[in-house]
This record gives C-alpha cells, sequence and structure tokens, in this order.
C-alpha cells in the first residue's frame, strides 16, 4: 500500500481507451491510492472505445485540483473532448505549477498542449501526435514511458505496466 492516503483524479469522457483508463485506476487503487472519475457531468456513465462504461464522481467544474495529489488523462479519442474545457485545462495548469504526478498517455498529449504546460518537456505519446507534441514545444521520444520530473507520459496500451510502475514511483516522491 505504497500510496495510502493519496488522492488521484483521473479524467473521464465518452471514447476513452478503455485499459488506459482502468489500468492505472485498479493499479493505483491496489497501492492505497484513492481516485476519483471527473466527467462533464457528474453521475453521468461515460462508455469507451470498446463499450466499457465509467460513472464520473464529479463533474469537470467541481473539481478542486488542491484536494489531489496527481492526476491521469486517459487517451483513445476523449482527450480531444475534454480539452475543450477551460476548467480542465486550469486544473492541469494547477498541478504543473505544484509540481504534482501528471500521468499521460497515447492522445492525452491533447489535454496538456491545451493547457500550454509541455514547452522544454520530454514526453511520448501515440506517433499519431508527434507533431503535435513538438509543435508545442516538447522533446518527443519513441519510449514506453518518459519521466520528466513530475510528468509521466507513454505511448500505448502494451505500455501500462512502464508506465504505471513509473507513474507509481513519481507519486512515492511526492
Amino acid at each position: 500500500m505504497r500510496l495510502k492516503g493519496k488522492k488521484v483524479l483521473s479524467l473521464v469522457h465518452h471514447d476513452f481507451e478503455d485499459l488506459e483508463l482502468w489500468y492505472p485506476i485498479l493499479r493505483l487503487q491496489e497501492e492505497g491510492a484513492a481516485v476519483q472519475l471527473a466527467g462533464e457531468n457528474a453521475g453521468e456513465k461515460y462508455i469507451g472505445k470498446y463499450g466499457v462504461p465509467a460513472v464520473s464522481d464529479l463533474s469537470y467544474g467541481e473539481i478542486k485540483a488542491e484536494e489531489f495529489d496527481a492526476i491521469l488523462v486517459p487517451g483513445g479519442w476523449a482527450p480531444d473532448k475534454i480539452r475543450r474545457f477551460p476548467e480542465v485545462l486550469a486544473v492541469l495548469r494547477f498541478m504543473e505549477e505544484q509540481k504534482k504526478p501528471i500521468g499521460q498517455i497515447c492522445h492525452a498529449g491533447w489535454v496538456l498542449i491545451s493547457a500550454k504546460i509541455l514547452e522544454g518537456k520530454k514526453v511520448t505519446s501515440t506517433p499519431g501526435i508527434k507533431d503535435d507534441m513538438e509543435n508545442a514545444g516538447a522533446v518527443w521520444l519513441d519510449e514506453p514511458v518518459v519521466v520528466d520530473g513530475h510528468l509521466v507520459s507513454s505511448r500505448r496500451p502494451p505500455d501500462l505496466p512502464d508506465y504505471l510502475r513509473e507513474f507509481i514511483k513519481v507519486m512515492e516522491e511526492k
């Protein structure tokens, strides 16, 4: 229970990549962290790309960033929707300013791009958004997981074990 007492926020919207949402949540819970899901609306059922549902605990507007120790952004097509909410971008900027762990995988980089927090950061993502990441000022690497301080990024579902191993280490250090 390495993360007992830690509170993690995970963002959700329709068409999330099922494994990229659920695997991190379950691993963090196994380590003792409490994980809350935030979506456009509280109590809404969101459906992943492969049909797995997730119900949000709170709405984006209800997020109190100071109450969380870390944040996760899943991939899939959900990031293209999530990044349209100013309150989500404000939460990410707060987490960046406070140097709290930020986890992003696959297309989740789109949300960090919109929050304007990638300038000079070493990251990875799905190769499909490599140009977007570089155009936002990031240094893109084709590796299973990249850790740059409190920012942990990963490419795709097969990289999830590496991603969570490093994310948990970063959380332990904070």
